[in-house]
């Protein structure tokens, strides 16, 4: 179905021929048809299906059209930023020649710009939840006047912790009957479930099929690889494939830094995408992301949640996500508005007990293979002090303790990649060869492994690489033995009070401790301690 049967504003239409929009998308018409009836609409939808063009049409149509709304606002809430500035930089060009002004809202940057707009007027306001709440706590931002309500991402609202500002900010909008809201959440949670019944007038439910959009159009692979040769691999698929835009998924923030530097170590210019970065520089690398000046993008789910871009060429999952919705997700972003697209995963020892549930929830086998020798890149980063800058920025603390934290954890990484380790700079400069042993399958193996079931493929990665995943597991990129020795003990830890203490007042209790004590059991101890007094 085309837009033009719609009867759009013509102004609208305008924006919309555009934008290059000619047919609807299945999500597209679904709420066009509910929400040019004044219905309230509750829609399950995954990103990458045209749900933001969706709810903005349908909005802006409404503000154009209808009597009772003149002089009436929008009110947009979505999870991250980055997804703010996307849904207004997409109303900008639908309502380029409607009148309709559109601004975003969000927090990590300063009030004045924000303030500056909605003094001048503004139609339809888009932003974070948290920033929209301090707004209208200050009195810059009424809401007494909004007659269209989007939650766009609830489900991710509520993964953030957002329920209990969504629940504020409601209960100060117009009363559901005097608006028309709609709720878009890529699962149908109790949360949303819960918004939906408490805040809505007899919604429409929209149900859009996750199968159809983001699995089947796309080329999924899955490589079996040594945890340890993760970053071989990511290196020879890049020179294999040479995707002209590419989106790399890992589990943690640390890792997504340490892939980022060690592809630029190699050569290959990328950026990192984590929820520490400031907000100016995230928005910096997704306009060159956008542009074309860095084709490589690490990121987390969380950060990269919102991220929309055009023909992306490939995603590949570096980490497997400890969520089966999150791989959709991820894969997901290739295949926009019914294009394929690819998606590689790589599965490790320490991967590979994820991967039932993720096929589970896809309702397939993702095909799968042994990475062969092949497939494999030299890293010339191996071996080299990556140096964390989330880490340093979150113990940027000048007091003597969080100084002795800090060289506490150089300390600790500096002897893991520069000390007496087989790949250490000392002996290579030695000349010496040390080259790995790869414990890769063999080719009866990887016969039977193509024919395997999940369960089965599990059983044999066990056997292969069971013994090796606590020691990979410390030499990997991700630094996940550290977070726990950093994060392990908290909140009234004695351990913690102690060392503390004795580092801010430094001077030993007894300087008779030079010689190392002999381990006796209890009784002798009291009795030694004892025996000599009378």
């Amino acid at each position: 179905m085309n837009f033009t049967e719609f009867m759009l504003n013509e102004n609208l239409q305008k924006g919309i021929d555009d934008a290059g929009y000619v047919s609807c998308t299945p999500v597209q018409e679904q709420v066009l048809k509910v929400s040019q009836e004044g219905r309230d609409l509750y829609v399950q939808s995954q990103t990458g299906t045209g749900k933001t063009a969706a709810y903005l049409i349908s909005i802006v149509n409404e503000l154009l059209s209808r009597e009772d709304s003149k002089g009436k606002k929008a009110l947009i809430l979505v999870p991250t930023r980055e997804l703010a500035v996307q849904v207004q930089e997409e109303s900008d060009k639908l309502c380029r020649h409607t009148g309709l002004v559109s601004s975003s809202f969000y927090g990590g940057v300063g009030y004045d710009k924000q303030v500056a707009a909605l003094k001048g007027g503004v139609d339809i306001l888009i932003g974070t939840p948290g920033r929209v709440i301090d707004l209208q706590l200050g009195g810059q931002m009424k809401m007494d006047d909004v007659a269209f309500l989007v939650v766009d991402e609830a489900d991710r609202m509520f993964d953030m912790g957002f329920y209990p500002d969504l629940r504020t900010l409601i209960k100060v909008l117009p009363a559901p009957e005097k608006r028309q809201t709609m709720l878009f959440s890529a699962t149908l949670n109790s949360y949303v479930k819960n918004l939906a019944w408490e805040y809505t007038r007899n919604p429409a439910e929209v149900t859009i099929e996750a199968e159809n959009i983001t699995v089947d159009e796309i080329d999924q692979i899955l490589f079996h690889v040594s945890s340890s040769d993760k970053m071989k691999l990511l290196l020879g698929t890049i020179a294999r494939e040479k995707p002209e835009s590419l989106i790399i998924f890992a589990n943690t923030k640390k890792t997504c830094e340490i892939i980022s530097k060690r592809l630029k170590l190699n050569g290959t210019e990328s950026e990192y995408i984590i929820g520490d970065l400031p907000q100016k520089k995230r928005l910096a690398i997704m306009d060159k992301f956008k542009a074309g000046t860095i084709r490589c993008l690490v990121a987390t789910d969380v950060a990269a949640r919102g991220i929309d871009v055009n023909d992306l060429a490939m995603v590949i999952n570096y980490d497997l996500p400890n969520e089966a919705e999150n791989y959709v997700h991820r894969i997901g972003r290739t295949a926009r508005a019914g294009k394929s697209g690819k998606a590689y995963t790589f599965c490790s020892e320490q991967d590979v007990y994820s991967l039932p549930a993720i096929e589970r929830y896809i309702e397939k086998s993702i095909p799968s293979q042994v990475a062969s020798e092949e497939m494999f890149v030299e890293d010339k980063s191996n071996g080299v002090y990556i140096k964390l800058d989330s880490y340093h920025e979150s113990y940027n603390d000048k007091s003597e303790y969080g100084k002795k934290k800090q060289r506490e954890y150089d300390e600790r990484n500096g002897k893991k990649s520069r000390g007496k380790g087989r790949y250490s700079s000392k002996n290579e400069k030695a000349g010496k060869d040390y080259k790995r042993d790869r414990r890769v399958f063999t080719k009866d193996e990887e016969d039977k492994l193509a024919n395997m079931t999940t369960e089965e493929r599990m059983k044999i990665y066990r056997e292969k690489f069971g013994g090796e995943s606590n020691n990979r597991r410390a030499n990997s990129g991700s630094h996940d033995s550290d977070k726990r020795r950093t994060n392990g003990s908290r909140n009234g830890s004695r351990k913690n009070k102690v060392n503390k203490r004795s580092f801010t007042n430094p001077k030993p209790v007894s300087n008779k401790v030079s010689k190392p004590v002999e381990k006796k059991s209890l009784f002798a101890r009291v009795k030694a301690f004892f025996g000599g007094k009378k």
